[in-house]
């Protein structure tokens, strides 16, 4: 039987929202998990606005540090354009991930983050 839903954790790091700045996404806690991608969606962009998606490690959920690029899969090169989805995969040691959405250029733009965490540790995931 194919079964998704019971195998998988959904946390919401960005909310979806009109964003001006630069923002940090809520740390996720990768502890049970070996494997986690981030889903970032796109709206509207004001101003011809340019804007990246990069991720952030942690230990302890504070004092994050940017990730290393040999700990990326499928980074996601480039600006992030209007009405698109887009994923990256983290495969690092770390415990906690962000994702960090970052406003190069223009007024705002429309976007959210979630994280998928895989491989669990205990099914069926709640």
């Amino acid at each position: 039987m194919r079964d998704l839903v019971h195998n998988i954790g959904v946390v919401q790091s960005i909310a979806p929202a009109d964003i001006a700045a630069n923002t940090n996404g809520s740390g996720v806690d990768l502890l049970g998990f070996d494997s986690v991608a981030f889903v970032v969606a796109t709206g509207a962009i004001t101003g011809s606005g340019a804007f990246t998606l990069k991720l952030q490690e942690s230990d302890t959920d504070s004092g994050y540090t940017d990730v290393d690029a040999d700990h990326y899969q499928a980074p996601v090169s480039g600006n992030l354009g209007a009405g698109t989805t887009a994923k990256v995969g983290y495969r690092g040691f770390k415990r906690w991930v962000r994702p960090v959405l970052t406003k190069g250029s223009g007024t705002s733009i429309f976007a959210s983050v979630i994280a998928i965490k895989g491989n669990a540790a205990e099914r069926p995931v709640a």
